[in-house]
């Protein structure tokens, strides 16, 4: 149980830091915004998934109530898989498909890590 308690936070910080990151980034960073462009979305998508980032981040780490963690899930797996698809239609470098799927590798493994925790929460 404590290695699995172990992975769960590592995994979930890792998700979560990398969401706040981005989200920071494409608040403020001039080149994101030109990235947004070079994938043909609208500015203010941006903004909605800057902001989106946020709060999923916060929902990510906060003891929430399980039906509100299974949505942030569901959200951050449906944003990665997005931007691999939407990195891979753009024709954009190798490295820039790959970043989300790892992401998305990790989400998955927090996500089993949280449910094993449930699991083992109800038992006890």
């Amino acid at each position: 149980m404590k290695s699995n308690k172990i992975i769960y936070w590592i995994s979930t910080a890792l998700v979560a830091l990398m969401m706040l990151y981005s989200a920071s980034a494409y608040l403020t960073q001039p080149a994101m915004k030109a990235a947004f462009q070079h994938l043909g979305y609208p500015d203010y998508f941006r903004i909605e998934l800057a902001i989106g980032k946020i709060i999923g981040a916060i929902l990510l780490l906060a003891p929430v109530a399980a039906r509100v963690k299974e949505w942030t899930y569901a959200g951050f797996a449906i944003t990665f898989i997005s931007a691999a698809i939407a990195h891979t239609a753009s024709g954009d470098p190798v490295a820039n498909r790959i970043m989300p799927v790892v992401f998305l590798i990790l989400l998955v493994v927090s996500y089993g890590a949280y449910h094993k925790q449930q699991k083992a929460t109800i038992f006890i």
